[in-house]
């Protein structure tokens, strides 16, 4: 089947997700090749099977293949369903005089499953929860980790495996694989991480132009064309937790009115990195009005994005490294914000707050109040009126704490 077409604004008025359907009787395999111009518009790409969605891998490529052992990475393997199937087309960019585009889908697949890059070998990586020595409740520790990165499995540039090196090797105990309105990387992150040392976490970006939202926990897909409050209600159901992602962060800042608040909110995020001085996300929690459990995404996708991940690092108190454990742990809160591993810190320790390797810093209220930071381990009691940031001395933010 091939279907030429010229996409127009009227089109993205019309739905921002245009569906193309075919049917598929006894297959083995399925391919489908999106044409257009990259330079003029991006057109996001997905599939719905007759039996509920196969993947999104958005405006990263522009083929997909399917068969019942293997797909494309952002696409979920299995059996092809008899039925009505559909490819999903999200009008992300159409100029104003149009695009032109091609879709041709092949069955059986003409090209193969494309391989994945190989990974580096494993190394004696010695994670921040070994090499720090923190305060913590009775038997608990800190385990430091980041909130939000990428694979190939959406818009990333590394495998799930290259991912996993990576964080280990910056002293991660942990990270949250969040690719966009998928859960294709998934069944592979348990084996993933134990081979490099290190726990990854099942998450997914409920991606959208009006806002984006990861949702934690081993959940089913969570449907993005639904209203966030849709969103909420499953991930809730399901035993998992939302997060706003990166609510003040230009073109990708929180839109969506919401019938009731989600609990967390992704407070420092990779586009502070540039300005560490902006005050906008404390503008925001003000206007949010109501308490969040924060947390830390740097939103890794490349090399070339200048950060690795774990910049800003999420730190939060478990009783032990698993996935359930740490899940556990970040959905109850309290969590901790800092600008590495090895970076300042304030925590809350059974209701008092510390100031950890932070000597000179100031710690400021949110109303504003300032305290002087004194020594390697100050402590400020059960102090109220959070949340609370560390600045330096031209308040540069360091770190946040509830």
């Amino acid at each position: 089947m091939r279907i030429r077409q010229t996409l127009t604004p009227e089109d993205r008025v019309e739905s921002l997700y245009l569906e193309v359907p075919f049917e598929l009787s006894a297959a083995r395999s399925v391919e489908v090749v999106l044409e257009y111009d990259t330079s003029r518009a991006v057109i996001d790409l997905g599939c719905v099977g007759a039996a509920g969605w196969r993947g999104w891998s958005g405006g990263a490529r522009q083929r997909f293949v399917i068969t019942a052992n293997e797909a494309t990475t952002g696409y979920c393997p299995g059996e092809l369903e008899d039925g009505v199937w559909k490819v999903v087309l999200g009008l992300h960019h159409v100029p104003a005089e149009g695009v032109d585009i091609e879709l041709t889908v092949n069955i059986p697949a003409v090209g193969a499953v494309d391989p994945e890059p190989p990974a580096p070998a494993p190394v004696a990586a010695v994670p921040a929860s070994r090499r720090r020595s923190l305060p913590s409740g009775s038997g608990m520790t800190w385990f430091a980790g980041d909130c939000h990165a990428h694979t190939l499995h959406s818009d990333g540039a590394l495998s799930i495996r290259q991912l996993a090196a990576e964080a280990a090797g910056n002293g991660l105990d942990f990270l949250a694989v969040t690719d966009h309105n998928t859960v294709s990387h998934h069944p592979h992150l348990e084996s993933a991480g134990a081979e490099y040392g290190i726990t990854l976490l099942p998450g997914q970006e409920v991606t959208t132009v009006r806002g984006h939202a990861n949702a934690y926990g081993r959940i089913g897909w969570v449907d993005f064309r639904q209203h966030p409050d849709e969103w909420l209600q499953q991930v809730e159901a399901e035993g998992g937790f939302l997060s706003i992602n990166h609510p003040v962060a230009t073109d990708c800042s929180w839109q969506w009115k919401l019938s009731r608040k989600p609990s967390h909110a992704e407070i420092m995020h990779e586009t502070w990195l540039p300005n560490r001085r902006d005050t906008s996300i404390w503008a925001w929690l003000n206007a949010w009005g109501e308490p969040v459990i924060p947390l830390g995404g740097g939103d890794f996708h490349r090399h070339e994005g200048g950060h690795p991940p774990g910049l800003p690092t999420t730190w939060v108190q478990a009783a032990g490294p698993g996935e359930g454990e740490l899940l556990a742990a970040l959905k109850r809160g309290p969590t901790a914000l800092s600008m590495g591993v090895d970076s300042p810190l304030l925590l809350r320790v059974d209701g008092e707050l510390l100031a950890i390797d932070a000597d000179g810093t100031l710690l400021i209220d949110f109303e504003g109040r300032r305290r002087l930071v004194r020594g390697a381990r100050a402590p400020f009691g059960e102090l109220a009126g959070g949340p609370f940031r560390l600045e330096t001395a031209d308040r540069q933010i360091l770190a946040v704490s509830m």
